[in-house]
């Protein structure tokens, strides 16, 4: 390969290349003033907004950045990498520098580069020994398909294992032949005191079901007083758009990982909806996020043609299969600083990832995380829509901002989640084998000293409206809060140390009381048999006073949870649903189902992912096509 050597003058400026661009005719002046008007707003190149602006393929800027940089133009065809020299930098550093090392001879090494521009401060992260940089130039694309292919290996081992171990539950894969007979053995003690006490073990039962039922109301009620005196009035001050309250400061680019599986259903809503976006394309990175194993889904996007900012990455087949697993994958061939979660039924707000910018422009080092509103847009479909959404409205819109103002640490959703890059690296991602990775991240989060905030925009997905499917998503969150509960209470005195005494006692408030509730809920229910009339089993041996005392207590309960849901649902997009909430009472108990479905998974499959079925309400009059950017024919090429 003929590769000219990096000059050592001071590298070309993105106006001098412009300048190039427009001596070759590519470029206007007019247009060359557009883009620089879109650069002096937005962290972004010349040639991703030439890219946006539809002035330039990648492969075009390619050829013309090696004309003005006088550097070869390698193709996808020659990009091998030098095993060795790939070894010393590593395939994260090389995805996140958008280069390649091809070879080293007599103190020169060559290095395919997508960004030629930056090539001298890369060259100063890079091992000595490499001597003098030679570029070669090729699209990130092309850098990217190559690393996915010679670095396969490492990068999928390393999407299992990016959490340490301490903070993990893969280490349970050493212990699982313990597992049953260390069950069997819990199992028959329990049935022994049960023969034995039979009364004592139902009243001890008893009696920390009324507690934690107590602790867990406690809580909700201290968050939604909290909300309702934080509650923003007309006389607060409008946010300042971004370019008025910090001028200085520029747009960051943003990353969307949407992790897909099986999925051919809302495929095509689901790219519909992100074209919805008003975020400028030149800052915008939505990674399509698929496993290898998935020929169906690869088949539906594979007849797209998709926009400039909307790209495939494919996981490489693995274990666990999992989302998480998959995110920690993706997540080191996204380009952006910002780090955005959207499941497969989404449909964000269009103007989200504009919020997200300005609260992350405007906010301190320490916040990390924002956390948007789920809302259902099938919340009218059946009862079980209805009850879902009032469950999520309450969560989402009162008991989890009050909960973030009161100081807890919050268990994060699954979607419309935003990090900063550098934190959500430096904890290594996901947890892979937690089949609730949010929950347990936002915990992680707290623990390393950063702050989760709850940020005033809405995303609408589809609520689980049938019962199979409805019970299963349900059992693999419980398992993942069973789990996420047990990693961090492996050091109690570190968890201490690290969240402090307050978020402490919310952790263990939030996930003892919620496991508690559901797995015991059928001895609460029995207080339902005193406001009856009927004897309680306990009757003789409590105290008739405390008796009334707990189904009072048990009644009011149920009118705190009633009040919060009617609160939540009392907006103008949720009021159809208010006569609905006090039929609330019977949608819980299916959570008794699945509490019991996880626990057996703990067991017996601590890994598995029960996979949620999308599609289930997809209103077939909604087009796939129109008023977007997404076209489904054949053309679509993926990494």
């Amino acid at each position: 390969m003929s590769v000219l050597p990096l000059v050592p003058d001071p590298p070309p400026q993105q106006r001098a290349f412009g300048q190039y661009l427009m001596d070759q005719g590519v470029l206007s002046s007019a247009q060359m003033l557009r883009a620089n008007m879109e650069l002096a707003r937005n962290d972004t190149s010349l040639e991703e907004v030439l890219i946006a602006q539809g002035l330039a393929t990648p492969y075009e800027l390619a050829d013309h950045s090696a004309g003005w940089f006088q550097a070869a133009r390698v193709s996808a065809r020659t990009l091998t990498p030098d095993p060795m020299l790939l070894a010393q930098v590593g395939a994260q550093t090389c995805l996140k520098l958008a280069i390649l090392p091809l070879w080293h001879h007599d103190g020169i090494t060559a290095v395919a580069t997508a960004r030629p521009n930056h090539l001298p401060r890369i060259a100063t992260m890079l091992p000595k020994a490499w001597g003098r940089i030679q570029p070669a130039i090729a699209t990130e694309s092309e850098i990217q398909t190559a690393l996915a292919f010679y670095a396969r290996t490492e990068l999928t081992l390393d999407a299992s294992s990016r959490v340490p171990l301490s903070e993990s539950c893969r280490s349970w894969d050493h212990h699982s032949h313990l597992r049953l007979p260390l069950t069997l053995l819990g199992i028959l003690g329990l049935l022994v005191v049960a023969l034995a006490y039979p009364v004592g073990l139902f009243s001890v039962l008893t009696g920390w079901a009324a507690f934690t039922m107590l602790v867990a109301s406690a809580m909700k009620l201290a968050a939604f007083l909290t909300y309702l005196g934080d509650q923003p009035t007309d006389t607060d001050p409008p946010t300042l758009p971004v370019s008025l309250s910090r001028p200085e400061a520029k747009r960051p680019r943003i990353s969307i990982l949407v992790p897909l599986f099986r999925e051919t259903e809302v495929a095509r809503h689901l790219l519909q909806r992100l074209s919805q976006l008003t975020y400028p394309k030149s800052l915008l990175d939505v990674v399509l996020v698929l496993e290898e194993t998935d020929t169906l889904t690869r088949a539906a996007l594979d007849r797209a043609i998709l926009p400039h900012w909307m790209r495939v990455v494919v996981v490489p087949d693995g274990q666990p299969r999992t989302k998480p697993r998959a995110m920690n994958y993706a997540l080191d061939f996204c380009r952006g600083d910002i780090i955005g979660i959207f499941d497969a039924e989404d449909a964000p707000d269009a103007d989200q990832l504009d919020k997200v910018a300005a609260r992350f422009m405007q906010a301190p080092d320490d916040l990390v995380c924002l956390q948007g509103v789920l809302d259902y847009y099938n919340s009218r479909q059946n009862w079980l829509a209805r009850c879902f959404t009032i469950e999520y409205a309450s969560w989402f819109r009162v008991v989890m901002p009050g909960m973030a103002r009161l100081g807890f640490a919050i268990p994060l959703g699954g979607t419309t989640l935003y990090f900063r890059r550098a934190a959500l690296e430096h904890l290594g991602g996901w947890d892979a084998h937690n089949v609730t990775e949010d929950a347990d991240l936002g915990f992680r989060l707290a623990r390393h000293g950063y702050r989760t905030e709850m940020l005033h925009t809405t995303t609408r997905e589809e609520a689980n409206c049938h019962v199979v499917p409805w019970i299963k998503q349900r059992s693999r969150w419980l398992k993942g809060y069973m789990v996420t509960y047990l990693v961090h209470m492996r050091r109690p005195a570190q968890l201490y140390r690290q969240l402090g005494a307050w978020k402490f006692l919310g952790f263990q408030a939030h996930f003892v009381t919620a496991l508690s509730q559901f797995l015991l809920a059928p001895l609460l229910w029995s207080f339902w048999l005193i406001l009856l009339g009927v004897p309680h089993p306990l009757v003789g041996l409590v105290p008739d006073d405390m008796l009334r005392m707990m189904g009072a207590m048990f009644f009011a309960v149920e009118l705190c949870t009633m009040m919060i849901g009617l609160t939540a649902v009392s907006g103008p997009g949720h009021r159809h649903l208010m006569g609905w909430v006090p039929t609330i009472h019977f949608y819980y108990p299916l959570g008794v189902l699945a509490a019991y479905k996880a626990l057996y998974e703990l067991i017996f499959a601590p890994f598995y992912w029960d996979k949620t079925q999308h599609g289930l309400s997809l209103d077939a009059t909604e087009s796939p096509s129109g008023g977007g950017s997404v076209q489904f024919q054949p053309g679509h090429e993926s990494l």
